[in-house]
């Protein structure tokens, strides 16, 4: 009788790798295969394409440079397909996307759905699924951030709300793997709307020790987001009051609070 342990699978590797001078491209290992999201350049990846390593796919939430400017030579080098949003110009694009669509990669045995989550640019795209049972994650881009979001470069209050709540609507533990190490200024000002909110402050303390040694603090989660993110809060009274008072007028919806919300975090040093 073979009483031999059955052999598992190994876990998935998430890493937020930093490029730039604050981005994070993510890339995920499984299976002697990775994946990478957003590479705005490609020597960071590059440097992690070691012991037989396989880019299998680079995946693209949005057309700016700091998320596009590494595909074209990670492309030319790996072969990997080029995912990105249909209604962008993604260099060397080889599968446009759009809500609704599955990319299916099998060499890391990983699936994401695509959500359509425009208002940092028009066709800005998510990715979300599952890393392994259990382990759910959204590449998120420019539009969710720990404790903030995208400015609107393209998009409305309204559509950039509705992607939010779109977010905001995936299962609480589900990784926010969002593109820019942004976390502590966010706080900074998010304690400007929410200065009574005690995760909010827990946060605050957290995020000043990772900072201090040197590490990310991503991944966030959508759970620690609705906790901690005013964004995420434009329908509760204490915002809506703080944001009408920095703006100096009556907001009387959640579109005009959330506008007012933006506008505040654009002017604030």
């Amino acid at each position: 009788m073979n009483t031999s342990a059955p052999i598992q699978a190994a876990p998935a590797v998430l890493t937020p790798i930093p490029a730039l001078s604050d981005n994070y491209i993510w890339m995920v290992q499984k299976n002697g295969h990775a994946i990478v999201v957003d590479p705005g350049e490609s020597g960071p990846v590059e440097s992690m394409l070691r012991d037989g390593l396989i880019l299998e796919a680079i995946l693209i939430t949005h057309h700016h440079g700091d998320h596009v400017g590494g595909v074209r030579a990670l492309q030319q080098r790996t072969g990997a397909r080029v995912y990105g949003p249909r209604h962008e110009n993604i260099p060397l694009r080889d599968v446009p996307l759009s809500e609704g669509e599955t990319v299916d990669l099998p060499g890391t045995g990983l699936r994401f759905q695509v959500l359509d989550i425009p208002g940092h640019t028009a066709g800005h795209i998510a990715y979300t699924g599952l890393l392994e049972p259990g382990r759910p994650a959204v590449f998120c881009g420019d539009t969710l951030f720990a404790a903030g979001c995208g400015r609107l470069f393209e998009g409305t209050p309204a559509q950039m709300l509705d992607s939010l709540d779109k977010l905001a609507g995936l299962h609480p533990d589900t990784l926010v793997c969002c593109a820019h190490e942004y976390t502590a200024s966010n706080i900074r000002w998010a304690l400007q709307v929410e200065p009574d909110n005690a995760a909010l402050q827990q946060r605050a303390q957290d995020v000043t020790r990772t900072r201090a040694l040197g590490q990310p603090t991503l991944p966030s989660t959508i759970g620690l987001e609705l906790d901690t993110n005013p964004f995420l809060h434009s329908r509760r009274a204490d915002v809506r009051a703080a944001a009408a008072r920095q703006a100096g007028a009556p907001l009387d919806t959640p579109q005009a609070v959330f506008a007012g919300l933006r506008q505040w975090k654009n002017d604030f040093r």
